[in-house]
Formats: C-alpha cells, structure tokens, sequence
C-alpha cells in the first residue's frame, strides 16, 4: 500500500487540487465496494445481515438485485446519465453501484423528494435539462457528446458544472448551481444507501434491533467494526501542513 504519511492524497496538497485516485487504497479482501477497493479492506456489511429485522433486511438486499432497463430515460439520454453518474462519483470500473437505475427508478416512480427551489422546474425536467446541457457542452470541446468525450473532458465538464459555470443551450433555464445540487443529492442518495458504500465508508448499516453498545468515544470500536487501511485523520494532515507551512 502507498505510503500516505506525507499527506500526498489529500487534494488540498497536491499541485492540481484534485484527490489522488481511490486505486491508492488496498483491494477489498471481503464483501464487495466499487471497484472493489476502500479503506476498510476486511469489512463486508452483509456478515451481520442476521442481526437486522426481516423489514429492513428485506429493503436492504433489494438493493443488490440486478437492476432491469431504464423506464424514465430513452435510449438517447441514458449513455449521457451513466456517464455523468460515473464520471461524478468516480465510477470508473466494475463493480459499479448501479445509482443511474437508482436515479431513473425513482424519477420513474415519482417518488421525488416532497419539494424543490423555487426557481427551479420539477426535478424530472431539471434531469432531462441537465444531462442535454453535458452534451451540449462537451459538443462545445470537439466531443460528439458527454458519453463519447474522453475521461479528462468529461472531468473538466463535470467541475465547471459543480462551479456553475456552464452557459447558455439548456444551462440558461436553469439555475446552475441549483441544477448541481438537485442531481447530485438524487446520485448521492443512491450510491450510499448501497451496501457496497457502507462497505467502502465501514458504515455499520442498520443498527436496529441489535444498536450499539460501546458509546464511549471516538476510535472505539463495536464487535462487528473493523479497522481502517489506515487510522490517519485526514483534517488533522491538512490543518498540521496549514500550520507547518
């Protein structure tokens, strides 16, 4: 494993500003994560499933079934939402999270989330806007669409996006910044509430009915927890190189 004692994988203190790519960390030696690497190697969620109520276990590996096709996105907008998903959440080999069907489901389903800006149209037609307004923007670079742009393109897309600095096309019906924030709460959402997340965060999944009994501070750890790849506070290394100038 790299040595990360220097802090070379924290973006704030690398030359570009961008994080080191994920593949730093050990494989995943149990259980499955993205691309099958995390900072919690010998940890699988799924090894207490026995502990969880039959209401929640049955939620829970719902989430691992094979996804069926796309029912809210046609075929000509879904190569541009499964780049973008990936693209956003550096998805860039399998095993992958599925969170384009997770977006699509509940786009689909109308199962939105109870309220939007109000300066914003409904969140479907802000989806619908959105991965229009990536192509266009790649097509502004060279590319024949988001999807088909090269990674380094896509990439730089995806952070004028999140910096609200996409203009004009589609992007003028919108509110940029918003836009940013409604897509990648509905991304977001899906990644994490997989199993394959909580194993790559070492989140410890439903705590009903077994809870936790060992709330005595940070670094202690429930029977079923495992340790980190490495126990390195990421803010303390930052804050430490701020000091140390």
């Amino acid at each position: 494993m790299r040595d990360i004692a220097g802090g070379e994988h924290l973006p704030n203190l690398r030359p570009d500003g961008k994080p080191l790519h994920p593949s730093w960390l050990p494989r995943q030696r149990r259980g499955k994560t993205p691309q099958m690497i995390g900072r919690y190697p010998d940890y699988d969620v799924l090894s207490t499933v026995d502990t969880w109520d039959e209401a929640t276990r049955k939620v829970v590996l719902a989430r691992l079934d094979k996804p069926g096709p796309l029912r809210f996105f046609d075929s000509a907008a879904e190569p541009t939402l499964r780049a973008f998903c990936d693209t956003a959440l550096a998805q860039d080999g399998e095993p992958r999270i599925p969170v384009a069907e997770f977006v699509d489901a509940k786009l689909a389903d109308g199962k939105l989330d109870g309220y939007q800006y109000d300066d914003m149209p409904d969140d479907r037609d802000t989806w619908r806007l959105v991965l229009a307004g990536l192509d266009e923007a790649a097509a502004d670079t060279g590319a024949e669409s988001f999807a088909a742009a090269d990674a380094k393109t896509r990439e730089s897309v995806v952070q004028r996006f999140a910096d609200a600095q996409l203009y004009g096309g589609s992007w003028e019906k919108l509110n940029v910044s918003r836009a940013w924030s409604v897509v990648m709460r509905m991304a977001l959402s899906g990644f994490y509430s997989h199993p394959w997340a909580w194993n790559e965060i070492g989140f410890g999944g439903p705590a009903y009915p077994r809870g936790f009994m060992r709330l005595g501070g940070v670094g202690i750890r429930e029977p079923f927890e495992m340790p980190g790849a490495t126990s390195e506070d990421p803010v303390e290394t930052v804050e430490q190189e701020d000091i140390d100038g």
